[in-house]
């Protein structure tokens, strides 16, 4: 459950004294609705929108955009995820935690968390979980 993961997540970070957590999230299946076409998707899934605004307001989430898409389609989706008032901090890499003794990040970057249809997150109901878990003043680094 990905509330479990979050809560997971911040437990680690406190305990290794770091300020921020990292989050890396999908397009498609996960934030917007895919068209199936050659059209880039633009709707937000339920709740989606307002989620990820709350979170890219927190300075304790590095925000990772995790997608499959063209070069010319991230640059898109930033923008437009930008022009709704949401925030990645890097797409597809995290410059943040470089290889060390205990991982090797150069091919496969370092999250706390993975927001993804294809890890078992539901767009349908894990938004609203993510954004009431949020709510808590005591969800804090």
């Amino acid at each position: 459950m990905i509330t479990k993961a979050i809560l997971k997540a911040f437990a680690y970070a406190k305990q290794r004294n770091w300020t921020k957590s990292f989050w890396a999230f999908d397009v498609h299946e996960t934030i917007l609705v895919p068209t199936r076409s050659n059209i880039l998707p633009t709707e937000f899934y339920p709740e989606a929108l307002e989620t990820l605004q709350m979170i890219s307001q927190r300075a304790d989430i590095c925000r990772i955009l995790y997608t499959s898409s063209r070069p010319e389609e991230i640059k898109h989706y930033l923008q437009y995820f930008k022009d709704h008032g949401i925030h990645f901090d890097y797409s597809n890499q995290n410059p943040e935690v470089p290889s060390l003794g205990y991982g090797y990040f150069e091919e496969k970057f370092y999250f706390n968390v993975l927001f993804d249809d294809k890890a078992g997150f539901d767009p349908y109901e894990d938004w609203k979980l993510v954004r009431e878990l949020l709510t808590d003043p005591n969800l804090k680094l």
